[in-house]
């Protein structure tokens, strides 16, 4: 890279960091940086063109926010909203008990299967940890199951919900990327089967090795039983299963298929008694809230995405890594490192709308899929998800334990490992990833 775009792209990384270590909110740091730029790049990069800062924050924030498929974003986080007040994580554990328990490991599949589906209400990995948390914890310890294999389940599967769409993180990316959320949705499917396959099969080859640990199972139960005990898990699922049906077969758009899952949401709520002015309002306040931090954090980085391009630091930067003769198993082995690290001081959503404008050019130009890189992205923030020290999936067990935050680290190291193993199986084999969303949208 040429001197003058290298010096610009410290003095950026530079204040970022500063700013964000004055404690100043993203969204906002990113603007900040974004509006440094603008007004000082082009005195040290003379070929940089002299924008109006107010006209490029205006066109930059405009083309990021007024997206339609943004739209999606808010209505997904509403849905989980609303279920997260109903009586779901209750009935969860009752719900799934019955058909786990010839499995080894028994009751501990609860934690895995319970994220998975509680995944694809919420899209976040902190409530998924939390919700399932309180309902699963006191329950495996009260039976007498193996406490740091159950908080380490627990952890590596609440982070299920960044990757089981509908998934925030990949709508942040979709938009960022200018990707379609319906491929990236449809892209996480066979992932998510398979992370959780592999979190299953370690809970069954653990127990197996350790059969002391695992308390015997609960009396057999008839078919209808098991039925009625996962009755009110049922209408959940089916809700689950026809929005992103609508989505995976062509029926809706996300945004559409968003909007039949908040009018299913509070149907289910109200039928089951605990849709209430109270918990209405809560839900809707929440989703606000979310979406705002959100958007702000989308609005800063595209201000920031846009001086950088004036500056044309991402394709100088892509040129430079072109220029070395990286393989592309040792670019994205290099972006792993790069992301777990970042993992350990901001969250999920600001690492991509942070990185992205840089990043892309990059993977471009190695001939990588965006769609695949889409799940790469949110497989690599997944497991920045359970990194010390600001592992957000960490401090929720944290705080719902009781336990060091090194403890839980320690407890949570076999799942982060399996994690690892995932990204491995998705580099190596890219058609996990591709061949789903290709497959269905070719029809």
């Amino acid at each position: 890279m040429e001197l003058a775009q290298t010096e610009a792209g410290a003095l950026m990384l530079g204040l970022l960091f500063l700013f964000l270590g004055f404690g100043i909110w993203i969204g906002l740091a990113l603007a900040l940086v974004g509006l440094v730029g603008v007004t000082v790049l082009p005195i040290l990069i003379p070929a940089m063109p002299t924008m109006p800062p107010e006209k490029v924050m205006g066109t930059a924030i405009w083309q990021s926010l007024a997206s339609w498929t943004l739209a999606a974003l808010p209505l997904f986080i509403w849905m989980g909203e609303i279920l997260f007040r109903t009586r779901l994580s209750e009935d969860m554990f009752r719900g799934l008990a019955p058909w786990v328990q010839r499995l080894p490991g028994r009751l501990m599949h609860v934690n895995v299967i319970g994220c998975g589906i509680f995944a694809a209400v919420s899209g976040s990995s902190a409530a998924t940890a939390a919700t399932i948390g309180k309902m699963s914890l006191p329950a495996l310890t009260q039976r007498g199951y193996h406490l740091p294999m159950a908080i380490g389940s627990l952890a590596g599967a609440g982070t299920l919900g960044l990757l089981i769409p509908p998934s925030i993180v990949m709508i942040v990316y979709g938009v960022a990327a200018e990707v379609s959320i319906v491929r990236l949705f449809i892209a996480g499917v066979l992932p998510g089967i398979m992370l959780m396959i592999l979190f299953s099969g370690y809970i069954a080859v653990w127990s197996m090795l350790n059969p002391d640990k695992t308390p015997p199972s609960d009396p057999p139960m008839s078919f209808g039983k098991k039925l009625r005990e996962s009755g009110q898990l049922i209408p959940v699922v089916l809700l689950i299963g026809f929005v992103m049906g609508s989505i995976y077969l062509g029926w809706a758009t996300a945004t559409e298929a968003a909007v039949f899952g908040v009018a299913g949401a509070l149907a289910l709520s109200a039928w089951g008694g605990s849709l209430s002015w109270s918990s209405f309002t809560g839900s809707l306040m929440g989703a606000v809230r979310l979406s705002c931090m959100i958007n702000l954090i989308l609005a800063g980085a595209a201000f920031l995405t846009q001086a950088m391009a004036y500056s044309g630091i991402p394709a100088a930067m892509a040129s430079w890594v072109g220029a070395q003769g990286f393989s592309p198993y040792m670019i994205i082995a290099c972006l792993t490192v790069i992301y777990l690290i970042l993992g350990c001081f901001i969250d999920g959503i600001s690492m991509i709308v942070l990185t992205v404008s840089v990043v892309l050019p990059i993977i471009q130009n190695t001939g990588f899929d965006l769609v695949w890189f889409g799940i790469f992205i949110v497989l690599v923030v997944e497991m920045a998800q359970i990194t010390p020290p600001v592992g957000f999936n960490l401090f929720v067990l944290q705080g719902l334990t009781g336990k060091g935050i090194f403890e839980v680290t320690r407890y949570t190291m076999p799942f982060f490992i399996l994690m690892l193993i995932g990204v491995s199986i998705v580099t190596v084999f890219p058609a996990i990833v591709t061949w789903l969303p290709q497959t269905m949208l070719a029809r």
